[in-house]
């Protein structure tokens, strides 16, 4: 565990709020909640959201986390969230908030579905960015997205997880170059042992192959670890700004952390960001080589 910045040692004893602030949508989640624990740990006052009470919940509260209930489809409760925690100066922002479902091939899932996995996945979380963005609280801040699989391949049957996340790698990029004063990054976690899962195994005929695949994960606990993931998002927060932001990392394939990693993200400003591939040959006027 990473060790109290000066900065907490010296305000030890002073309101929480005077604490380096991290706010978690979705602390419920599996990992925004073993966030919050860490950084509560950490020294950090850490407020968010949760969509349901649990005794997870619970026990961030009475450890001193600020969280409130937010319906993540819902653009009422998540601007007066957002409200509630804009005077607040945050150092650290994580959008943790994610479900697999609706699962199935796009024409068979229902579209209304589709849509609110999307607000979950997406919209409804950069609704509450866009909200803190607006009152100034992020300037010198570092913002954390999560991405999901399909990034390199056609995932079939989770369509609207998959854009979602795809559109996430692509909006950190963006908001990196209209915001230089905030880091946006985006971490894809690879297989955590987590709740998400859950989805895709009580839909065995609409995951088709995915299901099989989920299940020998469980059955082998074939999964990185939380805490190796949690390493690897102190990293992204710690690293300098101008070699994380707007970027994609893997927490499993990427060497974070490394001399070779830093001098690779240097010298290349288009690692780890949504390119196409081909642009380096030259087409005449009609199409051809």
């Amino acid at each position: 565990m990473i060790n109290k910045n000066d900065e907490t040692r010296e305000l030890e004893g002073q309101d929480s709020r005077m604490f380096p602030s991290a706010v978690i949508f979705s602390a419920s989640s599996d990992i925004g909640n073993a966030l919050a624990w860490r950084w509560i740990k950490q020294g950090f006052h850490v407020a968010g959201t949760y969509r349901t009470l649990s005794d997870h919940v619970t026990a961030l509260k009475s450890a001193g986390a600020d969280l409130t209930g937010c319906d993540l489809v819902d653009p009422t409760e998540i601007d007066k969230v957002a409200s509630r925690f804009s005077n607040i100066k945050f150092s650290r922002v994580v959008l943790a908030a994610g479900t697999q479902e609706p699962i199935g091939l796009f024409a068979d899932v229902n579209f209304d579905r589709w849509v609110e996995s999307f607000e979950i996945n997406f919209l409804g979380q950069l609704r509450f960015l866009h909200s803190l963005l607006r009152n100034e609280g992020l300037r010198d801040s570092r913002v954390l997205f999560f991405a999901g699989g399909g990034t390199n391949n056609a995932t079939q049957r989770y369509s609207a997880y998959t854009i979602a996340k795809i559109a996430s790698i692509k909006i950190v990029e963006l908001l990196a170059t209209e915001y230089p004063r905030t880091s946006f990054s985006i971490i894809g976690p690879g297989w955590v042992k987590t709740k998400i899962h859950k989805a895709t195994l009580d839909e065995p005929l609409q995951a088709g192959q995915n299901f099989e695949t989920t299940l020998e994960h469980f059955r082998t606990n074939d999964f990185f670890s939380m805490e190796e993931l949690m390493e690897c998002i102190d990293w992204v927060f710690e690293e300098s700004s101008d070699l994380v932001s707007g970027r994609n990392f893997s927490a499993v394939h990427d060497d974070w952390g490394s001399s070779s990693l830093r001098r690779a993200l240097k010298s290349n400003p288009d690692l780890y960001k949504l390119r196409r591939f081909g642009n380096e040959k030259n087409f005449d006027a009609e199409g051809g080589n």
